[in-house]
């Protein structure tokens, strides 16, 4: 019929009375076939390209506009993050001070030390007066105090234990220094860190990868599995897995860990598995935000405050606490605790990842709720049953 398209009515209403003539002349024997006729218009066609055409040009320019808002409010977003990784980073490394450290000071004279150390540093140190130099011993054994002061029969003498905090190590043996007036003031330490790494620096290294390939095996469950079923089973396997292979990265081969190799894999897992389980089962419950909102306050409050490079009350307050109550900081302590103490000081931060644990658990059975009951309806409901032909 495209060829009596120019019949057609130049107004662009479509005239059919021209085309039509023109067939029941030149074909009447198909008159009674003829149903429906089509006239096709190049006119109508140029005209609705052109209106095609304006339409796509102006839905391209709101487009760029809106990928040029877009494209700015990621950037700006981008630095804020930026701004707010670099304090969160950066604020405790430079206000590390004692605030409240547990210190103990035995002997005769432990009184005498007691009332210089409160007058000389008030509020750095929380102070325990022991008898003797046993009970001092002691309680750094159990992680109640990170080091000790033994006065009698000469200079006063210090223990420390550098397994606990190298660093709060450090601090204690200038503080030594200056009780005894001399350079080389007698220092033992009661409970080391691993001879391959006496700073601490592997150790304290260790967390930011424990944290981040947690954030990425829960980012990586929730974008991949559908199902909240799925994804539990995935973070556990995780965390095995991950806590096998990280000790024997870290004790097996960097050799910075010491211990019994199942003992701390147990813990690297539980890590693991509280880390992913929670940012995948925020991502189950309340959508993709929660991935966000997971792998930020992992980053930004877990991780910088976790004291894994240091102790807890070195960090300014309340953010030292805070940060023991996040799987980072419990982790650190977790391990420092099975690696030098022989689990001494073990119980707060297991409580700690295992509500962290049963959190994840909680929410992927929410999950698993709503998919049960998302799938029910459409069971109940079955395939459209085909007709059944019926002979006459």
């Amino acid at each position: 019929m495209e060829a009596f398209a120019d019949e057609a009515d130049p107004s662009g209403v479509e005239d059919l009375l021209a085309a039509a003539f023109q067939v029941l002349v030149t074909d009447s024997g198909h008159i009674s076939k003829i149903k429906r006729m089509f006239v096709l218009d190049k006119r109508w066609a140029r005209w609705d390209g052109e209106c095609r055409k304006r339409t796509s040009l102006r839905f391209s320019g709101e487009n760029v506009m809106n990928v040029i808002q877009r494209a700015v409010a990621l950037g700006v977003g981008a630095a804020l993050l930026q701004a707010l990784m670099l304090v969160a980073f950066a604020w405790p490394a430079t206000n590390i001070a004692p605030r409240d450290l547990p210190l103990a000071v035995a002997g005769p004279q432990a009184a005498v030390v007691e009332a210089r150390l409160s007058g000389q540093n008030p509020g750095a140190f929380e102070l325990t007066v022991l008898p003797d130099e046993t009970a001092a011993r002691e309680a750094i054994n159990e992680r109640e105090v990170y080091g000790a002061i033994v006065t009698g029969g000469g200079a006063p003498r210090m223990l420390v234990a550098s397994g606990a905090a190298p660093a709060v190590a450090q601090q204690l043996t200038q503080i030594g220094q200056q009780l005894s007036g001399a350079p080389a003031a007698p220092v033992e330490d009661v409970v080391p860190a691993d001879p391959d790494d006496p700073r601490g620096a592997g150790f304290g290294a260790m967390a930011l990868p424990l944290v981040m390939a947690g954030i990425a095996g829960g980012v990586l469950l929730t974008l991949l599995v559908p199902s909240a079923g799925g994804r539990a089973l995935g973070v556990l396997v995780f965390g095995i897995a991950g806590g096998l292979l990280s000790m024997l990265v870290t004790q097996g081969w960097l050799s910075i860990v010491p211990g019994d190799y199942l003992t701390l894999s147990a813990v690297a897992g539980l890590v693991s598995f509280a880390v992913a389980g929670t940012v995948t089962g925020l991502a189950t419950v309340i959508g993709r935000a929660g991935i966000g909102i997971a792998a930020l306050t992992m980053l930004l409050i877990g991780n910088p405050f976790s004291a894994a490079t240091a102790a807890p009350e070195l960090l300014p307050q309340p953010w030292g606490a805070i940060g023991q109550l996040l799987p980072p900081g419990a982790a650190a302590s977790l391990l420092r605790s099975v690696a030098f103490f022989d689990g001494a000081g073990a119980l707060r931060p297991i409580l700690i990842l295992l509500a962290w644990a049963g959190f994840a658990v909680v929410l992927l059975g929410i999950g698993a709720i709503r998919d049960r009951d998302r799938a029910e309806p459409a069971l109940s409901t079955g395939p459209a049953s085909e007709p059944v032909p019926v002979t006459a």
